[in-house]
């Protein structure tokens, strides 16, 4: 079973177990975090598709832990006006796992 989730402006693609780097969410480390902004699930058989997001649908976040990216350098110059800038920047991210992708229409095949 996998999901599509959207978080920070970005789309990704979970499965039970993974751990992904989302942008930086103010909760406690080992907090539990619930996203209902959930895309798409697929269930080996069946596929659900929102429009835009799938009702009832739910995937459960652990925080592992908070952090910063790689530094990306950024580097202003224009030619012949001996102008130079030197800048660094660290994105701040928030590093979680998925603990569980719940589909609660399971309900309705019963």
């Amino acid at each position: 079973m996998y999901a599509i989730i959207k978080n920070g402006g970005k789309q990704y693609k979970v499965v039970e177990g993974d751990t992904l780097q989302l942008e930086k969410i103010n909760a406690e480390v080992g907090s539990l975090l619930k996203d209902s902004k959930v895309l798409l699930v697929a269930n080996g058989e069946s596929l659900e598709i929102g429009t835009p997001e799938v009702k009832d649908a739910e995937v459960v976040l652990k925080v592992v832990s908070h952090g910063k990216g790689e530094k990306v350098l950024v580097y202003k110059y224009k030619a012949k006006k001996n102008y130079r800038r030197k800048q660094g920047h660290r994105q701040p991210y928030t590093e979680v796992m998925v603990e569980s992708i719940a589909l609660n229409s399971d309900k309705s095949a019963e």
